[in-house]
């Protein structure tokens, strides 16, 4: 059991991972590795493809740096859990290697939030202001949307990462997790009461309830547009374009409200690790594949890719 006893900042933590699983240890290695592999190849190849496109419409733009985050989000995750699968009694940490990691797995993680917004906004001109969509969606504004997406939640990320590592950590440095998540790393500090979560409760409401509440208004003015639309064809041209950005914010959003706007009480280290399997592994797989199915765009840079390959 754990006790009051806290110590001072531990210089590494230990990573248990799917400790639990050793009998599936090679055959949980080999599938993780091949879907890490095929999520780099996808996103790869649409950031080549867009950056290879002379003339990128905003929509592109989006893209291309979507799939820039999902790379850099993956690399700062997956391959310590794919360690943590090799060593048979989990890999080890440090503890600034872990305050980065959470650093950048959130950053990262408001980083994707806020630039759904921007993608929301681009749908929102396209379908409610077509007329004026060059004009407004214009190239330097396409650009200072996009630094402010990026920029956005480092500072958010890096002061809930602060506040998290100053809390006073019990005996127990072992974290069962097979990364340095916020609420597994929370279950090892010894405070008491509500008080440790009112970090992740702020940085929840600015990269997490903010962004979906701008998102919401967006597609309430869209739907309301396209109750205008007579034409049925018509309508239904208009919604297609949004199919792709919907699934990609029910997916990102759906695991992560289930992981952070929770109470601690409700912590289950096995049950948040399959979530965070699901939101770390096979969700940045998706992405590409839904958007390459989906948006006609990306389907015709991807061609013309390939032609000149």
């Amino acid at each position: 059991e754990r006790d009051n006893k806290s110590t001072d900042a531990p210089m590494e933590f230990l990573l248990v991972g799917l400790s639990e699983l050793l009998c599936l240890r090679v055959l949980l290695f080999l599938i993780f590795l091949i879907v890490h592999l095929v999520t780099l190849v996808g996103n790869m190849m649409i950031f080549m493809a867009v950056v290879l496109e002379p003339s990128r419409p905003p929509m592109l733009f989006f893209l291309c740096l979507l799939s820039v985050i999902e790379l850099c989000y993956t690399l700062a995750i997956v391959p310590k859990a794919l360690l943590s699968l090799v060593v048979a009694d989990g890999s080890t940490i440090s503890f600034i290697g872990c305050a980065a990691q959470m650093h950048l797995f959130v950053a990262l993680g408001g980083a994707e939030c806020f630039l759904l917004v921007a993608m929301s906004y681009d749908r929102y001109v396209a379908i409610c202001q077509p007329l004026h969509y060059v004009a407004v969606m214009s190239e330097g504004f396409c650009l200072r949307l996009a630094v402010a997406c990026c920029l956005g939640s480092f500072p958010v990320a890096l002061g809930l990462t602060v506040a998290v590592f100053r809390l006073p950590f019990c005996q127990s440095h072992r974290i069962n997790h097979f990364f340095c998540d916020v609420p597994a790393v929370l279950h090892l500090t010894c405070t008491q009461g509500y008080s440790p979560e009112l970090s992740l409760l702020a940085a929840c409401v600015l990269l997490l309830l903010l962004p979906f509440l701008l998102i919401l208004t967006s597609y309430v003015c869209i739907a309301s547009a396209l109750l205008h639309i007579t034409s049925s064809m018509g309508r239904g041209k208009a919604f297609s374009t949004c199919i792709s950005h919907l699934a990609i914010t029910l997916l990102h959003y759906g695991c992560a409200t289930f992981m952070y706007i929770r109470p601690k009480s409700s912590y289950s280290p096995a049950r948040d690790k399959i979530v965070s399997l699901v939101y770390t592994n096979i969700t940045p797989l998706l992405y590409p594949l839904i958007y390459s199915l989906r948006n006609k765009e990306i389907k015709g840079v991807l061609r013309k890719m390939l032609r000149r390959k």
